[in-house]
Order: structure tokens, then C-alpha cells, then sequence
């Protein structure tokens, strides 16, 4: 039984590493504790090479079925950009995309990212963001969101993720229940959006609603909704938000995934191994986190600890471990694609600049017009 927790305690934990290479402790404590996969940042990634053998040999540390993650949205948040080309914003496509006719720009933006991730060997990219772009996050989102109205960001990750479906690569709707009213970075302290239940079901849920069945997998971001009866707490470990909402009444049946429980969201209200445990009770599948091996080690002890002491908890572990198993094994790719070619690697680097220049091209003109 002990063997089986740890199993199904790290199955849960999706996790990052330091450098380029695995360093020696960091073999040994993903030995120990065989996540369900990692999730790499700029400081991980040189090129397609590098990048790809990394991948390689933290898969044979992982639970099967691994999740290999990255945040390619396109704009600021780009981890690829460096060493491949600059992708276009969302707000920028969905701008240029913003006539019927042009929704082909949504759809080829999904499928450019799609080949990127895959050229380096990731199955997974962490969006597309279905936050609203409301102007008091403008500040903290950038041109992360596609639109300030439900619709239009409807219509741009519609297409979004059939592109990435195209190219068999998992998105993750992003940050439910939407960020688009806050005013701080959830990085540093736990946003308060000050949008009552009626206004976030009409509009910042609207996505999640309309697009439940085409999502493999969702992230609950760390801010709290108080004119709502989550209060003060905040959604990646709120029971109200995860389980009664996005599961009950929107009815969403895929893989919940918190975002990262290094956050200041998150740590400045509840250590981490709190924030473990709790947010596997709300409902999350998959837990983030990306940095600190001590916080990842933490959290794990934390999970197994009550594990042991709870049997209700034990259960729910395990069969959450169990559930989360069995969508990542119908919906994510568990092999490495193929490499390119230097040629072919050479050619999507220019189809993505080209991809850019038409978006400019269409968003000045959406501009002027």
C-alpha cells in the first residue's frame, strides 16, 4: 500500500528542473518520486537538441504516459522564442482575425505552435489564455488575451485548439475562472476580482462553457472571487470553484490542472503543503510545480503524510492518481516526435516569421480601419 501512495502521490505532481542537463540530486529525487511529467522554462532550453535529449531522459524518470510541458502562447510568453522565432500574441491573430473570413489566422497560429513544441520534443503547450482582456488586467495580461467579450475569445481558441489537434499536441485553457478582472499579478499576491457571481457565469465562464468539450485540460488559477460563495479563497483550492462549478454545473470531465504552487497567490495564503493537499481535495489532477526541488519534495511528503493519516484522503489520492492516469493516456502523445531536419527546422522557423508578418500586416490595417 505504501508503494501504491507514492505512486499515486507523485503521478499528481507536474515539476521543474534547474538547467539545461539533469544535475545528479535531480535524478535522484524524480527517481523517487516519478511525476506525471515536467514543465521546462527558457533556462532549460538551448535548442531543439539539447532540449529533446532533456525531455528524453526525464521521461524514463516520470510516471507513464508523461506530460511534456511548455508555455508557448505566442507574444510575451514564448518559451521558445530564443531559440526558434518569435510567435505573434493572441491578441494580435485574434485582432487580425477578427472577420470570419480570417479565422484561418487562429487556426494556423495553433498549428505553428503545435510544430514548434513538437520540434523540440514537448507534448503539451500551456494555452490558449480565455481570459477576458478587461482593462483593468491590462497591465498584469499584455496582449496575453484574445478579446475583451466571451465571443471573440470563443472564436479565436476554437481555432486554436484545432490547430493544435491537428498536429496531436494537448492545449490548456487558461486561468479559470478567468483573470480578466484582476488588478495584480498572481505571481506576487492573491488577486481579489471584485466581479459578482452573474457577471463571471455571463462572461469570464462563457469560454469554459462553450468550449468544455474540445478542452483536454484547464488551469485554476490562485486568485479569489469574494462577491461569489468561494470568498476569500482562492480557486486552485477552492472546492466551490473546482468542484461545484467547472466539474457539476459546467460539466467539464477533463484534466484539472493548478497553476504553479510556487506562486505568491498561492504561498502567501497557505504553505505548500497545504496547498498540496487541499487542492487535490478541491479536484485538481495535476498539481504545478516549477522551480524549488525543496517545495516539489515538500509538497510530495505532504500528500503522502496525509495519505497516511486519513484514509478518506488515502482513497481519494489513489483514485484521483487512477483517473488522472487514464485521460493522459487518451489524450497525450507518450513517445518523442521525430526530430527535423536542419532544413525543416529551418523552414518552419521561416513559415513562423512570415506567420508574423502577416499578422502585423492584417492587425495594422485592422487598426487603421
Amino acid at each position: 500500500m505504501a508503494a501504491t501512495l507514492r505512486q499515486a502521490a507523485g503521478s499528481l505532481l507536474v515539476v521543474g528542473v534547474g538547467g539545461t542537463e539533469l544535475t545528479a540530486l535531480e535524478r535522484a529525487w524524480l527517481k523517487l518520486v516519478r511525476p506525471a511529467g515536467v514543465i521546462l522554462f527558457r533556462r532549460n532550453i538551448a535548442d531543439a537538441k539539447q532540449t529533446r535529449a532533456l525531455l528524453g531522459e526525464s521521461m524514463q524518470l516520470c510516471a507513464p504516459r508523461n506530460l511534456r510541458f511548455v508555455d508557448v502562447e505566442g507574444g510575451s510568453v514564448d518559451r521558445l522564442r530564443d531559440a526558434l522565432a518569435p510567435m505573434p500574441s493572441a491578441q494580435a491573430v485574434a485582432l487580425a482575425a477578427c472577420k470570419k473570413s480570417r479565422l484561418a489566422f487562429a487556426y494556423e497560429h495553433g498549428e505553428l505552435i503545435a510544430r514548434a513544441v513538437k520540434a523540440f520534443g514537448f507534448n503539451t503547450t500551456l494555452a490558449p489564455v480565455v481570459d477576458l482582456a478587461l482593462p483593468g488586467s491590462a497591465a498584469v495580461m499584455g496582449t496575453r488575451c484574445a478579446a475583451p467579450d466571451a465571443a471573440g475569445t470563443i472564436a479565436y481558441a476554437r481555432e486554436f485548439l484545432a490547430g493544435l489537434a491537428a498536429q496531436n499536441v494537448v492545449g490548456c485553457a487558461k486561468h479559470f475562472p478567468g483573470l480578466g478582472g484582476g488588478l495584480c499579478d498572481s505571481h506576487l499576491s492573491t488577486p481579489t476580482i471584485e466581479r459578482g457571481w452573474r457577471q463571471l457565469w455571463r462572461e469570464d465562464l462563457e469560454p469554459y462553457r462553450a468550449l468544455r468539450d474540445q478542452l483536454p485540460m484547464v488551469m485554476v488559477n490562485h486568485a479569489a472571487y469574494p462577491k461569489t460563495a468561494g470568498k476569500a479563497r482562492p480557486a486552485s483550492v477552492s472546492r466551490f470553484w473546482i468542484g461545484k462549478i467547472l466539474r457539476q454545473r459546467i460539466g467539464y470531465s477533463g484534466l484539472v490542472l493548478s497553476d504553479d504552487l510556487e506562486m505568491g497567490g498561492i504561498l502567501k495564503f497557505m504553505p505548500i503543503e497545504e496547498a498540496a493537499v487541499e487542492a487535490v481535495r478541491a479536484g485538481s489532477d495535476l498539481i504545478e510545480i516549477c522551480h524549488s526541488a525543496e517545495l516539489i519534495l515538500r509538497a510530495y511528503e505532504a500528500l503522502l503524510a496525509e495519505a497516511e493519516r486519513s484514509a478518506p484522503f488515502s482513497k481519494l489520492l489513489v483514485a484521483r492518481a487512477r483517473e488522472s492516469a487514464r485521460k493522459r493516456a487518451k489524450s497525450f502523445s507518450p513517445a518523442l516526435s521525430s526530430a527535423l531536419g536542419a532544413r525543416q527546422f529551418e523552414a518552419l522557423r521561416s513559415k513562423i516569421l512570415r506567420f508574423g508578418e502577416r499578422v502585423a500586416k492584417a492587425t495594422s490595417s485592422q487598426e487603421k480601419a
